[in-house]
């Protein structure tokens, strides 16, 4: 049952990653569908791109949500100068992890916490970068029938088999790795005077 001294809470993103992430804090919350065009803009930067769609997927769910605490992310990985999407297909998650072999990879997770009653935007990237390991074909196509991680910016999941492709990680929040920084959110909600244990 939700507890009415606490503000409504919104997740503007329909990733169950997100939403499973979210769910560890303990709080009551709802999901909207933020319907936000991800394309680059001319010119943007990797974490200029992730956050300006982090604070666009908060406000398309503010006139539905008046009264609530929306939030918004999104997740941008970068191999050198190429953008790494969600992969979609077997072929392109190949490519990409190819590409990503014994590189590094730079992911930048945005974070954006609206009152859509005061209108007070909070927002912050949480970068996160990734070593991975020199990942032969054959270790490719076995990790990829194994997770099937094709919904995931990289091609692999960190939170699961996707860990043995890595060989170290630098940086403050793992779980803005996964998608959403809790860390970081800790600090807004309660900013916002939401207490948590």
């Amino acid at each position: 049952m939700p507890d009415p001294s606490r503000p409504r809470l919104v997740l503007a993103s329909t990733s169950r990653y997100r939403q499973e992430l979210l769910a560890r804090l303990g709080i009551a919350f709802e999901t909207a569908a933020p319907g936000v065009d991800e394309s680059p803009v001319a010119g943007e930067t990797p974490q200029m791109l992730a956050l300006r769609l982090a604070c666009a997927k908060a406000q398309a769910a503010q006139a539905a949500f008046p009264d609530a605490l929306i939030i918004g992310c999104d997740q941008v990985a970068v191999v050198g100068a190429t953008l790494l999407d969600k992969p979609g297909t077997h072929a392109r998650a190949v490519e990409q992890l190819a590409l990503m072999s014994g590189k590094p990879v730079a992911f930048f997770t945005a974070l954006c916490l609206l009152n859509a009653r005061t209108l007070r935007r909070q927002s912050a990237i949480v970068p996160v970068n990734v070593h991975m390991r020199e990942l032969g074909m054959d270790q490719i196509e076995r990790y990829l029938r194994a997770e099937r991680p094709y919904d995931c910016a990289g091609s692999a999941r960190i939170e699961g088999l996707g860990i043995a492709l890595v060989a170290r990680l630098e940086g403050d929040d793992p779980t803005a790795l996964i998608g959403l920084p809790l860390i970081r959110l800790c600090d807004m909600l309660k900013s916002e005077g939401v207490e948590l244990p």
